[in-house]
């Protein structure tokens, strides 16, 4: 497990006004219902051993299911309308929250999307990958169990539609690009003024991690806004040094948008292994745990793929004495929850 051990909060840093103004001046396209919801989650709290948990709920943002992927989006269809595209080219896993964001993103706009999913069309259609199809994408597979074998079909795609004279705009895998992760950077300065508003300022925010755009957001958004908490990221996807060079990457070239550079420091970037369990986008036992949970504490559903497993090491950080008493812990519920359908049995399974 990577960051074990506890240190003092990261201090603020005085950035300077510009760089903030130009992330507000970006071009968006309004998708989501925002500010989410910042709110206690007392008895999942107790029970999980973090009696100040609180839950960012970026499950209830309001659009296409919600999910944090909508807030990359408005950024990114902003510049594919920008540079009169009239069809998007992305792709991920079967049940991915992404591609059903972006095909919903895709229809409000006008534009069409192009969805390449690695592996073979599964045998039933059900969960994210229904909804994308029902949201109108034209879905395809690359036959490869290999995840990268959606970035070359993506690339293949896009050629294919160019010399088809459509004007394609292309989404790297799960959107991390440089522009989706300023998304997640607005995300740390609607958390931290919404917190101040409401006297709840975290002292440690929790997230789930699969390609790093999202964790690479928060730790520049919170550079930018001089927050003083801690990020603490579950890797849901790969192996945590993976996570932790791909966020370099990814807050690098966001900060560059910005005209600035070094707001991320390494050490900042605390990522933890051992909770994928037997893969990803499969049901973990700890997350399904963690699934029961929420819902029976709190009438909340954590997805399996994502949240599930990220709040399976909140409850075992508890029990390993991780969290100081009386320490203030947001964690950020990033949505998913059409992933709960995709097999029902596994999570009913011994309930």
């Amino acid at each position: 497990m990577c960051g074990h051990g506890r240190s003092r909060p990261f201090g603020r840093r005085v950035i300077g006004p510009g760089p903030l103004a130009r992330l507000d001046a970006l071009p968006r396209c309004r998708l989501g219902l925002l500010p989410t919801p910042l709110t206690p989650a007392r008895r999942l709290g107790a029970s999980a051993g973090v009696p100040d948990l609180w839950l960012k709920r970026d499950d209830l943002l309001g659009f296409g299911f919600g999910s944090h992927k909508v807030r990359a989006l408005e950024l990114l269809i902003a510049d594919a309308l920008a540079r009169k595209a009239d069809v998007l080219v992305t792709g991920a896993g079967p049940q991915s929250n992404h591609v059903r964001a972006t095909a919903a993103a895709a229809a409000h706009a006008g534009l069409e999307l192009q969805a390449i999913y690695w592996g073979r069309p599964p045998a039933r259609v059900s969960g994210n990958l229904a909804l994308a199809k029902l949201l109108g994408a034209r879905c395809s597979f690359t036959g490869e169990d290999d995840r990268s074998s959606v970035d070359r079909g993506i690339e293949a795609a896009a050629a294919a539609l160019a010399s088809e004279g459509h004007r394609p705009y292309a989404i790297p895998r799960g959107g991390a690009c440089s522009l989706g992760t300023l998304g997640h950077a607005l995300a740390a300065r609607e958390l931290t003024e919404q917190a101040r508003r409401l006297g709840a300022e975290p002292d440690t925010v929790v997230l789930a991690a699969g390609s790093g755009a999202t964790l690479a957001g928060l730790l520049l958004g919170r550079a930018l806004v001089g927050a003083r908490w801690r990020i603490e990221a579950v890797s849901v996807s790969r192996a945590a040094a993976d996570v932790r060079r791909n966020v370099r990457v990814l807050a690098a070239g966001a900060a560059s948008l910005l005209g600035m550079a070094g707001a991320v420091d390494d050490a900042e970037v605390a990522v933890h292994d051992g909770f994928i369990g037997p893969g990803y986008g499969v049901p973990s036992p700890d997350g399904i745990a963690a699934i029961r949970l929420a819902a029976r504490t709190e009438g909340v559903f954590l997805d399996p793929t994502y949240t599930a497993k990220a709040f399976a090491w909140v409850i075992s950080a508890a029990r390993g004495g991780r969290f100081l008493a009386g320490e203030r812990v947001v964690f950020l519920h990033t949505g998913g929850e059409p992933a709960l359908f995709a097999d029902p049995e596994a999570l009913l399974a011994g309930a």
